[in-house]
């Protein structure tokens, strides 16, 4: 053998060493690499050794026969990285039994290494969605859900403050999922595969009465099914309603005013007020100039949306107080003057006011959220 060709083995050699070492796969012997556009594929195979027969616990180092699987691995630089490993069946002399050789890399019926499941662990515990993992990964949302539901984890302790609410997901259960958050440090407790009435009380009854005690604030949307269940749950707990959601009530009465009367206006005027739109909800001291002159006209059309705008800007003001005397004063007046408008958005809107006056109240009292839910939510909607 010449010197040149010696050379070229003991690179090769040393080449396919620190291959070898930079998969991290054990007695795997690396054949070719092919680095293709979009993917990496890596041929291997395994040294031959004895086995234990399955059926008779026999030792068996006669092969039956091969096969090639593709494998799915660790993406690198941004490419999809596929093991094709040449497999061996092998067959016990004494039983006859046919089976495939073991791999500590490899789970039986698997198509992907254990690392790659790890990692799908690892980025279920970010900000992400299913879809994105999966996308990552290199792998069908299918079999993320189904390596999420295999992970067994401790459920986290029930903060001061809970914060609820629903989001809309893609599990088997429902098109609507259950998520639970820590108010006050801005992490999530808990995400239930359903939000009905029944599984949250099969869920919270599961809690120990102790650890229900010491929620002293429960946060929600305005649904009556969670502050019934705060009231039999959490009996110590002060109720409170997100400001989002009953500030909207204000925001969907004055724009069904507008909507009401476009259909009485000319097609003209009627396309110039829903363009305007925006104008009508923003608050009236962050206009510019030209812009509240264009409201003051648009407000001189009809008497209904000149007092629900009013009526808009009285409750916005109401709600950006830190006074809590004076929200909790202005907003009984609020109610009365919204009653006694004789508009019918208006009329609806503070009869829903009064049936949520005192969680309302707690919302101006204690100045908790349900923002950081609302967060995690548009995570994992995206």
């Amino acid at each position: 053998m010449s010197n040149t060709t010696h050379r070229k083995e003991i690179y090769s050699q040393v080449q396919y060493y620190f291959i070898n070492n930079l998969l991290n796969l054990k007695d795997v012997i690396i054949n070719k690499i092919s680095n293709e556009d979009n993917s990496i594929k890596i041929y291997i195979s395994t040294k031959p050794k004895e086995h234990i027969c399955p059926a008779c616990s026999s030792k068996t180092s006669r092969v039956h026969d091969y096969r090639e699987q593709i494998i799915k691995d660790l993406p690198i630089h941004n490419k999809n990285v596929y093991l094709v490993l040449k497999k061996r069946r092998y067959v016990c002399p004494h039983c006859n039994k046919r089976f495939y050789e073991t791999y500590d890399f490899l789970p039986r019926y698997y198509r992907m290494t254990n690392r790659l499941a790890f990692f799908i662990c690892q980025q279920l515990t970010k900000l992400i969605n299913m879809t994105s993992v999966a996308k990552i990964a290199n792998v069908s949302v299918s079999t993320v859900m189904r390596i999420f539901e295999l992970v067994n984890y401790d459920r986290l302790t029930l903060p001061k403050v809970l914060c609820i609410d629903e989001f809309r997901g893609n599990a088997e259960t429902g098109k609507f999922q259950c998520i639970l958050v820590d108010g006050e440090k801005k992490k999530i407790i808990d995400i239930l595969p359903d939000r009905t009435q029944g599984e949250l009380i099969k869920y919270f009854k599961q809690i120990p009465r102790n650890e229900r005690l010491n929620v002293k604030f429960f946060v929600c949307d305005m649904c009556r099914p969670y502050v019934d269940l705060a009231k039999t749950f959490f009996p110590n707990s002060v109720i409170i309603i997100d400001k989002y959601h009953f500030i909207r009530q204000v925001t969907w009465a004055i724009e069904n005013v507008r909507k009401r009367l476009q259909k009485s206006m000319i097609p003209s005027l009627r396309k110039y007020y829903k363009r305007s739109r925006k104008l009508i909800l923003t608050r009236y001291y962050k206009l510019k100039e030209e812009d509240k002159k264009a409201v003051d006209l648009m407000l001189l059309y009809n008497d209904d949306l000149r007092t629900a705008h009013i009526l808009k800007e009285w409750f916005y003001e109401i709600c950006q107080s830190d006074d809590y005397s004076y929200q909790c004063s202005e907003l009984i007046k609020w109610i009365e003057s919204a009653e006694c408008s004789g508009i019918a958005e208006f009329k609806k809107c503070a009869n829903t006011y009064k049936n949520w006056i005192n969680e309302i109240k707690n919302a101006f009292r204690y100045g908790y959220t349900n923002g950081p839910t609302e967060g995690f939510n548009n995570c994992f909607c995206q």
